[in-house]
């Protein structure tokens, strides 16, 4: 797939991931986020929905082709094999930095635990105290003891997934970067995906037994995505504000503009142009605004800007599908 069209290959990871950091970069800039905030928004302004509506959008305009499929399954790879993983990387990054901070502080209170803590190479388990700090996500075991209920529980037993430092004295120390990548990759949402493109690269195909039940999977996921979307947006109160409307420009308007100047430079097809174009341009990905639900990070904003983005795109579509021939005809 990627040696079909090694043009479109290049302009499609660089270009998709180049525009992701710069979306995450000035998220922090503009609005002063903290690294979690503003891989969140990343991952909603600056990822295209692509696994979703790319066919529903790109085949009815262009039809159910050989060029058309090859667009989207670049552009899909890219996002759910580099973005998301890139996405949570960042994520992890920032909340172990939030708890560095928030334990290094005398001021704070905390709380004296009694954990249960495994032993290598046996079934035996030793309790140990632990100082928790007040107002920082705590790990499985913490959350059990401090017995927390509720809603507060939930969330801070979604925040220990990240990193959870029950007993992280007696482990090796192990370097932050590393870490993060390594907690990225354990997720489903980052590990599922990388397998894929790892089955496709090296030619693993599954039995055709199987086919019934990828199809009914690939059929509901969009589905499934959107309810789960749809959920979170109706947990939040609806609000637009600067940065709402500033991701919503980045998503629909900045990113496929630099994508099309980009891909004239390099001499792309015309025909493959208009397609990448739409596919970069569409509303932010649902997997964003789970995510950020999921941890309750980032969700007011995130959840308006997927709402303002996919009303809008009908006017980005519209506009784009009006532009791209006005810009084919100065560049030819």
């Amino acid at each position: 797939m990627f040696a079909q069209d090694i043009v479109l290959t290049l302009i499609s990871i660089i270009g998709v991931t180049g525009l992701f950091m710069v979306s995450y970069y000035l998220d922090k800039l503009m609005f002063h986020r903290s690294t979690q905030e503003a891989a969140i928004c990343a991952l909603i302004a600056g990822s295209p929905t692509i696994g979703f509506l790319g066919f529903a959008v790109l085949d009815p305009i262009y039809g159910n082709n050989t060029n058309t499929n090859l667009v989207i399954g670049i552009v899909s790879i890219v996002v759910n094999a580099i973005t998301i993983p890139l996405g949570l990387t960042l994520i992890n990054k920032g909340q172990d930095k939030l708890k560095q901070k928030v334990a290094a502080k005398k001021s704070n209170g905390s709380t004296q635990v009694e954990i249960k803590v495994g032993q290598k190479g046996t079934n035996k388990k030793t309790i140990k105290k632990v100082s928790v700090p007040d107002n920082v996500p705590v790990s499985d075991e913490e959350a059990k003891a401090l017995s927390e209920v509720g809603i507060q529980r939930e969330i801070d037993l979604m925040h220990a997934e990240f990193a959870d430092h029950a007993g992280k004295k007696d482990a090796k120390p192990m370097n932050p970067t590393l870490k993060s990548v390594i907690n990225a990759v354990k997720k489903p949402v980052a590990a599922a995906p990388l397998l894929a493109v790892i089955f496709v690269l090296i030619g693993i195909r599954i039995p055709a037994s199987w086919a019934p039940t990828f199809d009914l999977i690939a059929k509901a996921n969009a589905g499934v995505a959107v309810l789960a979307a749809e959920l979170a947006l109706s947990t939040v109160k609806f609000s637009i504000d600067k940065e709402v409307i500033w991701n919503t420009f980045f998503r629909l308007f900045l990113t496929p503009g630099i994508i099309v100047l980009v891909s004239y430079l390099c001499g792309m097809d015309t025909q493959k142009i208009s397609m990448i174009c739409l596919a970069t341009g569409l509303p932010p990905a649902f997997s964003g605004i789970i995510i950020s639900s999921r941890y309750n990070i980032y969700v007011k904003e995130g959840a308006s800007s997927v709402a303002v983005s996919t009303v809008f795109f009908a006017v980005s579509c519209i506009f784009w599908i009006w532009l791209l021939p006005i810009i084919a005809g100065v560049f030819h």
